[in-house]
């Protein structure tokens, strides 16, 4: 647990020197990939939603793409194509630009839902099917991809199967004032942190980190509080559409993941309730008469969390 802990102050500190004052947003994207989790983060424009997601990329060993979603991107673009091989008669395999551990997918509701689909496949079970033959994606396999919440033109929103693929979403935010000073003194003085970036662990180091994730023990109590939450989160009339089975499974493992973090080999009531929010939030469709009233989802939620009874034995 030690080598955990140590590991997320070096990533914290290594995507620091490129991303100010985030450190709740590190540690978040740290969460999800050692749950072999995947991200949304969304933000408005210009706060270093792409610039976050490269900086965690270069912080890790691993083989990274990025993939600029337009409205011309086709779904054989991204899961690869089958071409015949003049010389054999036979059909090979072109690997798409999700064929890499850490993939960034950059603005993706700017492409059709045709090709959104086309990563449902792979962020659930890791693989992808062309021409009836499955290709598997290497380990560790993690998509990094950014949206931008108030911008509507040229856009196709997320459907709900592919917003509870993603294991969390991340919200940035903007800068303090004092971080917004060190932000420009840095462009100031011609630095470029990025370029200067390296990696920090090999992708080996995280596939162990994320064998330890399994070994944190969670109690029956938790298990209970956790099905207690997505159960009053079905019955909450602001909700059309409440917690997911796959979304109860996620909080599970995003509390095991902050419990190795923060050096316990067991998950607490406060882990579930510090996770429930990244975890749930953006899986969670509000009623017609909920939007009218302009409540949005992490109230609704908040509120189904102060409903639900905390257990007291944890262990």
């Amino acid at each position: 647990m030690q080598v955990t802990q140590r590991f997320a102050q070096l990533l914290i500190k290594n995507v620091g020197r490129v991303i100010v004052g985030k450190e709740d947003a590190v540690e978040l994207m740290m969460i999800a990939l050692l749950c072999r989790g995947h991200v949304l983060i969304e933000d408005v424009p210009g706060v270093g939603k792409t610039t976050l997601a490269s900086a965690l990329a270069r912080s890790l060993d691993c083989s990274f793409k990025r993939i600029q979603f337009t409205p011309d991107i086709t779904p054989s673009d991204i899961t690869g194509f089958s071409i015949v091989n003049f010389k054999t008669g036979e059909l090979e395999y072109r690997p798409g630009l999700v064929m890499s551990q850490i993939v960034l997918a950059d603005e993706i509701n700017r492409t059709s839902p045709k090709t959104q689909s086309s990563l449902l496949e792979v962020m659930e079970e890791g693989q992808v099917t062309v021409d009836g033959t499955t290709y598997r994606m290497p380990s560790p396999f993690i998509v990094l991809a950014t949206q931008n919440p108030v911008d509507f033109v040229g856009t196709y929103p997320l459907p709900e199967a592919q917003l509870d693929r993603f294991f969390m979403r991340v919200s940035i935010g903007y800068p303090s004032q004092e971080e917004e000073i060190d932000i420009l003194e840095r462009y100031t003085s011609g630095a470029r942190p990025m370029e200067e970036l390296k990696p920090i662990c090999s992708s080996q180091d995280i596939v162990k980190l994320q064998q330890q994730v399994d070994t944190v023990y969670t109690s029956r109590e938790v298990r209970a509080y956790i099905s207690a939450i997505a159960a009053a989160s079905r019955k909450n009339g602001a909700l059309q559409l409440g917690v997911s089975t796959r979304a109860a499974i996620s909080l599970l493992r995003a509390g095991q993941a902050r419990a190795l973090l923060q050096g316990r080999d067991y998950v607490s009531p406060e882990d579930i309730q510090k996770m429930a929010e990244p975890v749930l939030a953006h899986r969670l469709v509000l009623s017609p008469e909920a939007r009218m009233r302009n409540m949005t989802a992490q109230r609704v939620l908040a509120n189904v969390l102060s409903a639900v009874q905390v257990p007291v034995k944890a262990r």
